[in-house]
């Protein structure tokens, strides 16, 4: 008996844990507009938690670490984007270039010649985000606008066909001041404008906003918000 109602209080705490995530997954949505996507930041949390997301209509997950995003993907239903948001060694695109929908990370015309190599052999084009380093901390990975530029008009990426550049990403510096963040952010938004004249609108994707400030972002131009830590808690 005693053992059972042990069992019967850890399946209630996990429902409402579960819950939990649900009901914050739904309330995040709710203050989203129409053309925001929101992609559900999973990384290090088990299948269990993000099938209590899938369940409650959440479609687009993130992870940082490609073994981890390829084992949840072998797990988890068919239907689900993963998108890899973490830094990317070119050696580990082969392990997920067979499912992987969205890299946002990419940062140097080497790694868009692997993803358009790894993308070639699984008959596929898979679609990319350059990242913008518009943070002032030197952590922060990022092509500048020179290099931007430099690589968008390369021949020898204009002769890519296994590769779409859908649009840019970046990360603000980890800091209290808005303001800063704000000024980050726009000037982002300044730089992605003026690729979509270039490109004559065919980028429509900009990845910017976390937890901390996806609503500053969203005010700022944001089209893709990557919330973690307010969806399934902390790590």
């Amino acid at each position: 008996m005693i053992i059972l109602k042990a069992k019967k209080q850890r399946r209630l705490l996990n429902n409402l844990f579960n819950m939990s995530i649900a009901q914050n997954l739904l309330k995040i949505k709710s203050t989203l507009p129409e053309q925001v996507t929101l992609v559900a930041v999973s990384k290090t949390k088990p299948v269990a938690d993000l099938m209590e997301a899938y369940e409650a209509g959440q479609r687009i997950f993130g992870e940082n670490k490609i073994q981890e995003m390829a084992e949840k993907w072998e797990q988890m239903p068919k239907d689900i984007k993963w998108h890899m948001i973490g830094h990317v060694q070119t050696n580990k695109v082969k392990f997920m270039a067979q499912f992987v929908s969205l890299i946002h990370g990419v940062d140097s015309l080497k790694l868009v010649q692997e993803i358009n190599k790894q993308a070639q052999k699984n008959n596929r084009v898979i679609d990319c985000l350059l990242q913008i380093h518009i943070a002032e901390e030197e952590t922060k990975f990022g092509l500048d606008e020179e290099e931007l530029a430099s690589l968008l008009s390369s021949s020898e990426f204009q002769q890519m066909k296994n590769i779409r550049i859908v649009g840019l990403m970046g990360m603000a510096t980890f800091t209290d001041n808005k303001e800063q963040i704000k000024k980050e952010f726009l000037h982002l938004k300044s730089i992605f404008d003026a690729i979509r004249t270039e490109t004559m609108n065919r980028v429509s994707t900009l990845s910017m906003g976390m937890s901390g400030d996806y609503q500053l972002a969203i005010e700022c131009g944001s089209t893709m918000v990557r919330i973690g830590s307010s969806i399934f808690g902390g790590r």
